[in-house]
């Protein structure tokens, strides 16, 4: 049971809310995942696949985390709150990695084999973030909360965004990323239809003028007549 206590003793280190061992034992959902994980990959290995998954799924149901059976996960993982966390089939997670809630380490749903990501040793994942693909996220590299990866992280490095890109490599900014002026993709479509709308406005009122100074004309009154 030494990779318990690693755990817990890991729990410890990155977490200041976590006040003793007992607690962490009977409280933290993300340690619960990992302790159902750790039976479901064994029968997993042994070919007992339905029961692997059920296994699985009742973590899925009592602590909100779903990791599948045949994800690999590494040595001192701290899933810090773990509300809705999934980890896909072919993820791999490196050891003293730290996920935070809402995280997914999913596939793109374009490849076969290999489709989810490798995370390599002391990656922190933010919260609400979405590794999606078949790449690797470099040793101590970190990822931003909300941002969404679809492209291999080099190590030592901070990736942001939507879709995320590196900000820092090696503790150096990066210079060809401003994160001060930033195109917004949704903006400029809003832009884009505003000026469609401007378009089509003008030419409605451009017809109204030249139907209404046809309607004045065609009046009796307004009529040429012989005299």
């Amino acid at each position: 049971m030494g990779w318990l206590k690693d755990n817990i003793d890991a729990i410890k280190e990155r977490d200041p809310a976590a006040r003793s061992s007992f607690e962490i034992f009977m409280c933290y959902s993300g340690l619960h995942a990992i302790m159902y994980h750790r039976v479901a990959a064994f029968f997993y290995r042994h070919g007992l696949i339905y029961i692997a998954r059920r296994i699985s799924q009742r973590a899925r149901r009592r602590t909100g985390i779903e990791i599948h059976p045949a994800a690999k996960l590494g040595k001192r993982l701290f899933i810090d709150h773990g509300m809705g966390v999934v980890i896909g089939e072919t993820a791999e997670i490196g050891d003293d990695c730290t996920i935070y809630q809402g995280v997914t380490l999913g596939g793109t749903g374009k490849e076969s084999g290999k489709r989810h990501p490798t995370l390599g040793n002391n990656v922190v994942v933010g919260a609400g973030a979405k590794v999606l693909g078949s790449f690797t996220v470099g040793d101590n590299s970190k990822i931003a909360a909300g941002a969404v990866v679809l492209d291999e992280v080099p190590p030592d490095s901070t990736a942001v965004g939507v879709p995320a890109r590196v900000v820092r490599r090696g503790g150096k900014r990066v210079d060809n990323f401003d994160n001060v002026h930033i195109v917004d993709p949704y903006a400029q479509e809003d832009c884009k239809l505003q000026c469609q709308i401007d378009k089509l406005r003008k030419r409605i009122d451009d017809l109204t003028l030249r139907l209404d100074a046809q309607d004045a004309s065609e009046k009796p009154g307004n009529r040429d007549t012989d005299t």
